[in-house]
């Protein structure tokens, strides 16, 4: 993805910020989108007052834009509270189903998973967060819900750094400043300077491992896939339960090679040597 979704309680175009200078901007389908933007895996059901705060909107434009997306179906309401419907994942699939990398990744993500036992996913970069595009799970209880199109500050995940650390570090600086609001209660490095520190090891490593930093009891490992023009477009990584008798460093040594091997499965389906 090339540019960031609307995020949840930003100004809306015309709605307390200057709308785009642009005589092809639609500001109606703008506001359309940050009404569905507002909805997310902690809010899936919104009362209109809630859906507009978080969409940056009025209540009145909020009201339109909702009963519109309800009679189009992608809305449901009980008449106090809204939800999104199925439907809108038509939006989701008609992106990924037009990416080839999505469809070139499961049988690669799917062999990885068998052969270590744990699960597989595959991301890339969407502004200063990490976006699935693929997963392969094992029936292994995590406590991490995870699905086709969730979203995680990239900063604190192993594929968000590796995908992070494949910018222009002249970017970092921003990206990492942007990323601070989103820093999850159990992250342990919040200042600009550590974490740009960490990309730069991640960048040198080629390699990252995560511990506990966005769910307690999770680890996990990551490698960066690159494009054919050599740039990192996707990363891949195995979440691993966290083991008493097992370091971060010894779990990732014992699953990097797998991973590594999977990067280079991909990055030659995809035209590279």
């Amino acid at each position: 993805m090339s540019t960031a979704s609307p995020q949840p309680g930003a100004a809306a175009p015309g709605e307390g910020a200057a709308a785009a200078d642009s005589s092809l901007f639609v500001q109606s389908l703008a506001r359309g989108l940050a009404v569905m933007a507002a909805f997310d895996a902690e809010h899936r059901e919104l009362t209109l007052s809630q859906a507009a705060a978080r969409a940056g909107l009025s209540r009145a434009s909020a009201r339109r834009l909702l009963h519109t997306l309800v009679e189009l179906g992608y809305a449901c309401t009980d008449g106090s509270s809204f939800a999104l419907t199925p439907s809108v994942l038509r939006f989701g699939w008609a992106y990924l189903s037009g990416q080839p990398f999505a469809e070139l990744a499961r049988p690669v993500l799917q062999r990885l998973s068998d052969s270590l036992g744990e699960s597989a996913s595959a991301a890339e970069l969407d502004g200063t967060e990490v976006v699935y595009v693929q997963r392969v799970e094992t029936k292994r209880i995590m406590r991490v819900d995870i699905r086709l199109g969730t979203r995680f500050p990239a900063a604190w995940t192993s594929m968000g750094r590796v995908l992070l650390a494949g910018t222009e570090p002249a970017a970092w600086p921003a990206l990492v400043e942007a990323s601070l609001p989103a820093a999850p209660p159990s992250a342990r490095v919040t200042e600009v300077g550590a974490l740009i520190a960490l990309l730069e090891d991640v960048r040198e490593r080629g390699y990252c491992i995560i511990d506990q930093e966005l769910e307690p009891g999770l680890r996990s490992v990551a490698v960066p896939v690159r494009g054919p023009s050599g740039r990192v477009e996707h990363a891949l990584n195995v979440s691993l339960r966290s083991a008493q008798d097992e370091s971060a460093e010894r779990a990732g040594e014992r699953v990097l090679p797998a991973l590594l091997a999977a990067a280079a499965e991909l990055e030659a389906a995809l035209g590279l040597s």
